[in-house]
């Protein structure tokens, strides 16, 4: 390596000739009044050093590009809100009952089990004759229930339970739910345990989602919380009672998620044209899951028909449209990834641009698709080990009947989940390029604030800087 020495700078005796050093140096001030004051100087022999680039790309298009793209949004995203609107509107199922169900299940009376003993399943006021039980008599556990409110609260009442590999096990000190049929308050067989009290763990779990969720996203955290309140709202007072009142599932999830689509997004992220990309990805890539599931279950044969489903027929004493219900199930849980999937690769183009304003929209297109393939991978896997980890028990049970594979896969419960992992990791593959392409043509014609793009292309001279001699000389 050659070793540059001030030799040849002591050589010079024009020192007007230093000034493209001077130019070269990064200057704290604005570069236009650097130019200026450059252009000032009386040494100066010519203009100051010519940019980069002749055209002024650094700073992105003119603002009346920047209206008609917001102009273009509107155009497309207001019939989609109003269509939306109207739809809850027009499906709400005013002024009608709600549905009762067949099955009384009992009002809920809470209480906490004083003692729990094994022992032979005994009605009230008979006694066990001998020491050991009948081999085939299966065991009971008989348990002191303390009722905390209620008709009865603060009584104490007794309860025999079946041992069975199906019921759970409880034990002194537990906090159980009792259903309570109406008859005699103090009476023990107006009573059935039905299940675990899990209000206070449940509240505990929520503040501290809510709690990490806030640290870590601050203000734009209550902003995703907010969402989230209002999309549980949406399921609650729209989707629910509407379907229980016999409307189309299927038309009822599409409204429903578009609702919860611009809830979340715009509440979330914020009303930009940034977050107006991502709406429209995610609207066209339901509407892809939405039409593959039709397809499919259609060419399936799936009736929709699971255990679930009916027990929920059973319950209304009236018929459902099974197979309506199996697809809305799958648009509205692909609608929580695919919000994933389009917000980030919005921000990813849209911080590409920032970083590089020279980027067109091809340029971005490109960069922005490799992001998108590291991130739909996981999307993906995302999506289909959740599928099956609620369809694990239904696999193992298929898996037990000892037949083949195909014949497995081929069941009415596991083709389900077949059908719903696949539609919506389609619809999150096609996510990708196309909300990628949208973000690229609208982010390229999007103005990049002052102060975040990139200058040196613009500032830098055409010629090398001379090294400066050292100081002190």
């Amino acid at each position: 390596m050659r070793r540059v020495t001030d030799e040849p700078a002591r050589a010079r005796p024009q020192a007007p000739r230093r000034k493209p050093a001077v130019a070269a140096k990064p200057a704290p001030k604005p570069p236009a009044k650097a130019a200026a004051k450059t252009a000032a100087k009386p040494s100066a022999k010519r203009p100051a050093p010519v940019t980069g680039h002749g055209h002024g790309h650094g700073h992105g298009p003119a603002e009346p590009a920047s209206r008609r793209v917001r102009l273009l949004l509107i155009w497309l995203l207001v019939p989609i809100a109003v269509a939306a609107v109207a739809g809850m509107l027009v499906l709400y199922p005013w002024g009608k009952a709600k549905p009762a169900g067949s099955y009384q299940q009992g009002v809920p009376v809470h209480g906490t089990i004083a003692t729990a003993l094994s022992g032979p399943c005994l009605a009230p006021g008979q006694v066990h004759v001998g020491d050991q039980p009948a081999p085939d008599e299966k065991p009971c556990l008989t348990v002191d229930v303390a009722l905390s409110d209620g008709a009865a609260a603060g009584s104490r009442i007794e309860l025999v339970v079946p041992i069975e590999p199906s019921t759970p096990r409880f034990s002194a000190g537990d906090k159980v739910v009792l259903a309570y049929n109406g008859g005699e308050p103090k009476d023990p067989s107006s009573y059935q345990i039905v299940d675990f009290q899990r209000g206070l763990p449940l509240a505990l779990l929520a503040a501290l989602f809510a709690i990490a969720v806030v640290v870590l996203g601050r203000w734009r955290g209550v902003a995703a919380l907010g969402a989230l309140v209002l999309s549980f709202v949406v399921l609650v007072l729209f989707v629910l009672p509407s379907i229980l009142a016999g409307e189309n599932p299927l038309l009822v999830a599409i409204v429903g998620a578009g609702v919860i689509m611009f809830v979340a997004l715009y509440v979330t992220h914020g009303l930009s044209a940034r977050t107006s990309v991502a709406v429209l990805g995610t609207m066209a890539s339901l509407a892809l899951i939405g039409l593959l599931s039709v397809i499919f279950s259609v060419a399936s044969s799936l009736t929709g028909l699971d255990d679930s489903t009916s027990t929920l027929i059973g319950a209304l004493g009236h018929g459902i449209d099974a197979r309506g219900l199996l697809l809305a199930g799958i648009v509205i849980g692909a609608l929580g990834v695919l919000d994933d999937v389009t917000v980030t690769q919005t921000s990813a183009v849209w911080e590409l641009r920032r970083a590089n304003p020279d980027l067109g929209w091809r340029e971005l297109y490109r960069a922005g698709q490799r992001i998108g393939r590291d991130h739909v991978g996981s999307a993906v896997n995302t999506l289909v080990m959740a599928y099956a980890g609620a369809a694990l028990p239904v696999m193992l049970y298929s898996s037990l009947s000892g037949v083949g594979l195909g014949t497995i896969l081929g069941s009415q419960d596991v083709a389900e989940e077949i059908v719903r992992t696949l539609a919506g990791s389609v619809g999150i593959v096609a996510a990708v390029p196309v909300t990628t392409v949208l973000a690229a043509l609208i982010a390229s014609r999007e103005k990049v604030p002052t102060g975040t793009s990139s200058h040196r292309s613009e500032h830098q001279p055409q010629v090398p800087a001379p090294v400066s001699p050292p100081r002190g000389r």
